[in-house]
């Protein structure tokens, strides 16, 4: 890499992380090129050179916290030695993500990245192919052994993730879930829903 590719990445680094911090104190309505520009001291120019405008930057922080988020879930599943504890894992590594990193986790779970997942649905699958065939290549031998429901690896993801991103919506926004007790209660729950198990 040359000094000027990295130079480039260290200002878009810098507004990524100067987007959040705005979007964590001001919220969506307060995202705005000069907030973003003041938070970060880097030029309204270089903003738009790296991300060609403030919906290219919230989309690109997008995308950065959603790879983290799927990179530290993906290493809670490959920690797991069975299906009961692969599903644990990825509950607590989800909810401590999003209490860890609440800016982040708000931006997530924000109706902007709906407006954004619905409307660019197959760019972000195409993105996220890798990891989401990961979770689907941990989920298939399980099915396949009878740990989990033979159901389409789709649908156990909206089982297993539904409940958790209820959850920790409802913490984000109305902040009346405890998310040491949902970390708790949770994956035994989701798990009666996706056992092979009767029962």
């Amino acid at each position: 890499m040359s000094p000027k590719q990295h130079r480039g990445q260290v200002t878009a680094g810098i507004l990524l992380d100067a987007a959040l911090r705005v979007y964590g104190e001001s919220g969506e309505q307060g995202l705005t090129v000069n907030a973003v520009t003041r938070a970060s001291g880097v030029s309204l120019g270089s903003l738009y050179h790296h991300f060609g405008s403030i919906d290219g930057l919230v989309d690109a922080l997008l995308m950065r916290w959603l790879e983290r988020l799927l990179d530290e879930t993906a290493a809670a599943l490959r920690g797991a030695d069975t299906a009961r504890e692969g599903i644990g894992a990825l509950v607590r590594a989800y909810l401590a993500f999003v209490r860890e990193h609440r800016d982040a986790a708000l931006l997530l779970h924000s109706s902007r990245a709906d407006r954004v997942g619905m409307e660019r649905a197959g760019e972000l699958r195409d993105t996220q192919e890798a990891r989401v065939s990961a979770f689907a290549l941990w989920l298939e031998p399980r099915i396949a052994a009878g740990e989990l429901a033979p159901l389409p690896p789709p649908l156990l993801e909206s089982l297993v993730l539904g409940p958790v991103v209820g959850a920790s919506r409802r913490w984000l926004t109305v902040g009346d879930i405890d998310l040491d007790e949902a970390a708790r209660l949770l994956p035994d729950r989701i798990w009666r829903s996706v056992s092979a198990e009767p029962g």
